[in-house]
Order: structure tokens, then sequence, then C-alpha cells
């Protein structure tokens, strides 16, 4: 594919990456924009090409635009740059924008450009770890037919692989993604907090579970899902579900409610692959719910 002329909008830690890794692909930056002049100044640093403080100048210089402001601004910044004329017919416009759909660029599209979104399913703490992690990603890709081949091949020059996301399914690919991430990171972090209780402090609470949580994600990327779940729920051992909750309840009640829902679905998973018993089930899920088993 011709490497195009790219004009990247808004250099926080996605945009400053995905312009460094394209240009390290040999795609021209021509022109990058950031309301912020620190974040011009240290994003330049990465993707090269001419700094403007104003975005419909940067896009008045590329092909193709690529939006990576907040996701609450892209709408903005798209209309904006719309009403000044920079949208000819057959430029590309893209955000990155995991949750927004391509109603976001219809001002583009009413333009005559060809709109899409490509989302990495990634973490970013930092532009380095962005340009680390970002290649051996995948990305969902929602694009106008006209240019699908285009948006593959671009993940392709980022190092990533990729699926097709219906625009109106966009809110629940991207609540999968928090799910996998965000909340993650939540049950750490409750994790974190049961050992912190029984005396453990900082770097050694977390070091003390790591490998159990390594352990599990390692038995899940080689056995997959459903051969990876273990515990008392794949065992069908009620009485140590019992005494789980009595020690929750006296002694973290706050955890409670989170606990039972998860054993609720985890008891659900393991009756679903053979794991646990209709009655085993039956018994775990009543006394989850804290009802009584019906026969």
């Amino acid at each position: 594919m011709e490497k195009d002329r790219i004009a990247i909008i808004g250099l926080g830690k996605v945009g400053s990456a995905l312009g460094f890794l394209l240009r390290s692909a040999g795609h021209d930056i021509v022109a990058v924009s950031d309301c912020s002049a620190e974040a011009l100044r240290s994003g330049i640093l990465y993707t090269g090409g001419l700094p403007c403080t104003d975005a419909a100048s940067a896009a008045a210089h590329a092909d193709s635009v690529f939006i990576t402001t907040t996701d609450d601004a892209i709408k903005a910044v798209c209309d904006e740059m719309a009403g000044k004329g920079v949208f000819s017919p057959g430029k590309r416009v893209v955000h990155a924008s995991g949750a927004g759909g391509l109603d976001l660029l219809e001002a583009a599209r009413q333009s005559g450009a060809y709109v899409a979104s490509i989302h990495p399913l990634q973490s970013f703490a930092d532009v380095r770890g962005a340009i680390e992690n970002i290649p051996g990603s995948t990305f969902g890709i929602t694009a106008q037919k006209e240019i699908e081949s285009w948006t593959i091949q671009i993940v392709r020059d980022l190092g990533g692989t990729f699926f097709f996301v219906p625009d109106e399914d966009k809110p629940l690919y991207h609540a999968a993604a928090c799910i996998a991430s965000n909340y993650l990171v939540t049950l750490i972090y409750l994790v974190r907090s049961i050992h912190q209780h029984l005396g453990l402090r900082g770097d050694d609470a977390v070091k003390s579970f790591w490998p159990l949580v390594r352990g599990t994600i390692n038995n899940i990327e080689h056995r997959g899902v459903e051969h990876s779940l273990t515990g008392p729920i794949a065992r069908g051992d009620v009485g140590t579900i019992e005494k789980h909750l009595a020690a929750i309840d006296a002694k973290l009640p706050w955890l409670s409610q989170l606990y039972r829902e998860m054993g609720i679905f985890t008891t659900r998973l393991g009756l679903e692959n053979d794991l646990v018993s209709d009655q085993k089930a039956r018994a775990l899920i009543s006394l989850l719910k804290g009802t009584t088993p019906h026969e």
C-alpha cells in the first residue's frame, strides 16, 4: 500500500504512540496538533511533523487524519475542521475511541471523506508503554466499506491483528474491554485489600498472590477459559463457599455483594462446562443468593 500523508490531532499517549509507530512503518506524519502547548512539544518528539495549534491547519496538509483526542472532544474537533472545509472527497478521517461510533465523524462523512474507527485493545500508562504494547495487540475496526482494506493495512503497519466491530455494537465492545482491563485492576485491588487485612503491607500484599494470578492467566492462554476454572465452585464444595461468606460478612461486609455475584456467575460457568452437577449448582446459587434451595 502506498504510504500515507497523515495528520495526528491530539498528542496524548495514544496519538503520540500511533504517530511514532506509523512513522516507523514508513508513513509520513506531515502535521500534528494539540490544544496543549506542552503536549505538542512533547508529542512531536515521537511523531515529527509540522506542529500546528489549529487542528484544521494540520488536517489540511494530510490525506488521512487521525483524531486521537479524548472521546468527548472527537465530535467537536471533527465538526470544527469540517466547518473550515478541510475534508475533501476521498480523504480519510479516523478516530481511536473504543466506545464511540462513526457518528462522531458524521461532519467529515458529509463533506465526502471516508471515516473509520481503529481502536487498540490495550491499556496505556504512558507513551513509551503504548509504543511497546501496541504491536501485537488486537484492534477493533469499524469502517466504511470503501476503506476497510486501508484500515486493515494500517493495523498491520502498527504490528496488530484485527476484527470488525459493527457500529451499533461499539459500546458493548468497549464494555468488554473495560471488564478485561479496568475491572481486572479493581479485582486485584480487592484481593490486595483482603491480604492487607491479613497483615501484609504494600508490595508484599500483591507479591503474595501474584504467582496465582500469573498462573491463572497462563492457564487461560494455553488451555482456554473453560478448562482453566479451578477452586471450590468447580469442585462443588458448598461448605467452603459457606465459610467464605461467613468470614466476608463478618469482617469485610463491603465485599459481600460482589463476592456473591461473582460466585453465581462462576457457578453457571461450571455448570455449563459440566464441572458442577445440577444439584450442587442449585445449592451453591441458593447459598450465594441467600435463599432456600428449591428441590
